[in-house]
């Protein structure tokens, strides 16, 4: 347990004493508490139609969040790790107990029967579902932004920015098909405004469905990652996210479930003169009737379904380049789509953060009880809030890290880029923030350390460096010494 975590555990814990007459604040206070023991809860969100429901199955390795138009997509779902599968329904009626659904499969798919409930009636959705991707992170599937459904894209606003409390949300995948006006205002609207003083470090931006940038050309995804390098960029995204990702949602989730039947077809696809391949690939029209004999035409149709044309595309050229292993060919796709990077870029901006984000949300939730509840007793507890957030290195190096991005502070483009990194924008890691290998042993670490310790001091000492650059500079001087007295952390 972290400094910062025991700090914010007993801050909740004084205040639920404080609040121990008041059945609502000591509920909400407790709720947080215990938190602190759950997984990581990362919301994924985005508009209608931008591949939430196919990303979350390719985290978890399986089809386990509906992906067609029905009318669970239209409620809040939690999915969590368990000893065995179930699904339970959380009504709005708070007095009504969970009720517990049926699962069943169709087409590989997992299905939920909400047994007549109205979909305006459920709060909320609890899938248990044994996976060691779950262990660690509690995903949140929410319905889409900005949807033709008023209630459905209420919903998604009332859970993920709620107007008078924090998003149940420790964090946030946000997928788009391009950067619009839209996703702007929604990052913007995900800033907190008050405690946690509006910081990016929740909210990574996916550029979802890339393979349909290129036109289902193979070259799609090298297209995708060069735009979201530019959006990586883009002033203006820099400070209302962490990074971009570019990934093919539908070919991450159909490489890590892909049958065995399929891999068959694909490799007789591959079988055909590639010329044909490339004609039957034109268009999805003409790959789903063109007159052949095998794979018949219901068999490509499905296989367009499983893996679109980028798809299937770049699985029957890669099968007919000699790759005949099916476990080989789908840990290839997986690896192209961009699944492992995006799992790299939450292992180091979410996981790594864990106790950070939990703290964060606390610190929220005691700040909203002292907000609505005020009492003259509980001023020390709202001095302890602002203590914690101002001596607190770990939010200060956020203030900071969100004030570079935002353009606030200068530095020059090398510096600048140091600074963001020894902040951990990077990754909270000793070897991210010092920009060093895996491999990397304790004395590169210190070297490292050292020598990025001697350069923002002499910056920070500077007559030249202004007053804001130079606090700035004395902050990142803070974490190189907090590099150098703690023990290397991969």
């Amino acid at each position: 347990m972290s400094p910062l975590t025991d700090q914010v555990r007993g801050l909740l814990r004084r205040t639920l004493d404080a609040y121990g007459d008041s059945p609502q604040a000591a509920g909400w206070l407790l709720h947080h508490l215990e938190r602190f023991d759950e997984p990581l809860r990362v919301a994924i969100a985005g508009k209608v139609k931008a591949g939430k429901s196919t990303l979350l199955n390719a985290l978890v390795g399986e089809r386990i969040a509906p992906t067609d138009a029905g009318e669970c997509t239209r409620i809040v779902t939690w999915y969590a790790d368990a000893p065995a599968p179930g699904v339970r329904m959380r009504l709005r009626d708070a007095g009504q107990p969970e009720r517990p659904l049926t699962l069943s499969r169709r087409d590989g798919a997992l299905r939920i029967d909400l047994q007549g409930a109205p979909v305006e009636t459920v709060d909320r959705l609890l899938v248990d579902w044994p996976s060691q991707h779950l262990r660690r992170t509690n995903l949140i599937d929410t319905p889409g932004i900005a949807s033709l459904s008023a209630d459905t894209s209420a919903r998604a606003g009332e859970f993920l920015t709620p107007e008078d409390a924090p998003s149940p949300a420790d964090a946030v995948v946000y997928l788009m098909r391009h950067l619009h006006s839209g996703d702007v205002r929604f990052l913007e609207s995900f800033h907190d405004r008050g405690v946690a003083r509006a910081t990016p470090v929740n909210t990574i931006a996916v550029l979802s469905r890339a393979d349909e940038i290129g036109v289902g050309r193979l070259d799609a995804l090298t297209s995708a990652r060069r735009i979201a390098r530019r959006y990586r960029g883009d002033d203006k995204l820099r400070g209302l996210c962490q990074t971009v990702v570019a990934v093919a949602g539908l070919l991450a989730e159909s490489a890590r479930t892909m049958r065995q039947d399929e891999f068959v077809a694909l490799s007789e696809l591959a079988a055909l003169p590639r010329a044909d391949v490339e004609a039957l690939l034109l268009s999805a029209d003409r790959f789903g009737r063109t007159e052949l004999d095998r794979p018949d035409a219901a068999t490509r149709v499905r296989l367009l379904e499983r893996f679109g044309l980028f798809g299937v595309r770049l699985a029957s050229t890669l099968i007919r380049q000699g790759m005949t292993d099916p476990t080989a060919l789908a840990d290839d796709l997986v690896r192209r789509s961009g699944l492992d990077e995006l799992r790299r870029v939450l292992d180091t901006q979410f996981s790594e953060r864990r106790d950070l984000l939990k703290s964060r949300s606390a610190l929220l939730a005691v700040d909203l009880v002292l907000t609505r509840e005020p009492r003259p007793a509980t001023l020390a507890l709202r001095t302890e809030v602002e203590r914690i957030l101002a001596g607190a290195h770990e939010f200060v190096e956020l203030r900071a890290l969100s004030d570079l991005r935002a353009g606030k502070i200068v530095f020059p483009p090398d510096a600048l880029t140091d600074a963001e990194r020894l902040l951990g924008g990077d990754g909270g890691s000793a070897l991210a923030r010092l920009g060093l290998d895996d491999g990397s042993g304790p004395r590169e670490v210190h070297d490292a350390a050292t020598d990025a310790l001697r350069r923002w001091r002499r910056r920070a000492e500077s007559p030249l460096t202004g007053r804001a650059s130079a606090e700035a500079a004395r902050i990142v001087v803070r974490s190189c010494e907090g590099l150098l007295a703690a023990p290397v952390s991969h």
